[in-house]
């Protein structure tokens, strides 16, 4: 019979990193994919409303916003303190409330710009005479299709 020695010196092998760059790659790849970068810079602050009766929309990527609050305070010197409307990431006037709905409506596919919601994100301390001002200029841009968001719970 054969005698078979064991050798008890063996050592275990070194764990491969070769595939690592890959693993590192992948998961880069889906953190970029699945994050969501925030569309607008807010230079307004505003306390939202509350209300009773809310009802959530649907399709957020057809909906494009109207902030109205007061400018931050890197901002005051340049606009005051009184509320000032923000489309995208810039302050503007109700003038050109027509040329953003008209741009918003021309980024959207031509069967979805009929379903384009406007809503109104509004500090809950204005003045209404802003907003009509606002909503009399989305009537001029045949933007009918109007929200005003809300929180949650009574006053």
């Amino acid at each position: 019979m054969a005698k078979f020695k064991k050798d008890g010196g063996k050592e275990l092998p070194e764990i491969s990193t070769a595939s690592l760059p890959d693993i590192v790659f992948m998961l880069l790849f889906f953190f970029m994919v699945s994050t969501t970068m925030r569309d607008v810079e807010l230079s307004v602050n505003y306390t939202q409303p509350k209300a009773n009766e809310l009802v959530k929309l649907e399709k957020k990527d057809l909906v494009s916003n109207i902030h109205v609050g007061v400018p931050l305070r890197k901002f005051q010197k340049t606009f005051g303190t009184e509320p000032r409307i923000q489309l995208n990431d810039a302050f503007a006037t109700v003038d050109d409330i027509q040329a953003f709905i008209s741009t918003e409506r021309e980024a959207r596919k031509e069967e979805l710009r009929n379903k384009l919601t406007t809503s109104l994100k509004v500090d809950r301390y204005t003045k209404m005479g802003i907003i009509i001002d606002i909503k009399q200029e989305l009537r001029k841009a045949s933007s009918l299709k109007l929200n005003y968001s809300a929180l949650q719970g009574a006053e």
